[in-house]
């Protein structure tokens, strides 16, 4: 899972993917998994809320990414201030620990209902966090679907 270099530039690409379960302890720290520790680094890291109840976690460059597509969203927008005020009043700077742990703050451990496990879940620039029972459900879910074909 090494990062690779896109053609465009000479700036490395991380690609977040894979599932892992860990444990949450009872201040709401989570250590994160090797892989994606590594790719992470020492840089950065925002969390904010995703929209089926998780979490998303981004490296600073994802996070910058998003910011500037924003940054167009029409001020006379009433749906694009909300869904600005949304994502920035919902997002948080966490850095990892000398253990490789994030704290995820309360309110976003509330909103997706995050207990005792929870995955770390790949989606490309960015991780998405699950609590686990729920990540089963959407996983069922996604097994059931049929129409992946339309997509590709």
């Amino acid at each position: 899972m090494a990062s690779q270099s896109s053609p465009e530039s000479s700036a490395p690409v991380r690609s977040f993917f894979g599932q892992y379960q860990r444990g949450l302890d009872k201040k709401g720290r989570v250590i994160l998994p090797a892989r994606f520790r590594e790719l992470l680094g020492d840089d950065r890291i925002f969390i904010t809320k995703g929209i089926e109840k998780h979490l998303l976690l981004m490296p600073v460059e994802e996070y910058e990414h998003r910011r500037r597509e924003m940054d167009r969203l029409s001020e006379t927008s009433s749906q694009a201030r909300r869904f600005k005020r949304r994502f920035f009043a919902n997002t948080e700077e966490v850095r990892p620990d000398g253990m490789g742990r994030i704290n995820i703050p309360a309110f976003l451990r509330e909103y997706a209902g995050l207990k005792n496990d929870i995955v770390f879940a790949g989606v490309d620039s960015y991780i998405e966090i699950w609590d686990a029972e729920r990540w089963k459900q959407h996983e069922a879910e996604l097994d059931a679907q049929e129409d992946w074909d339309e997509l590709m």
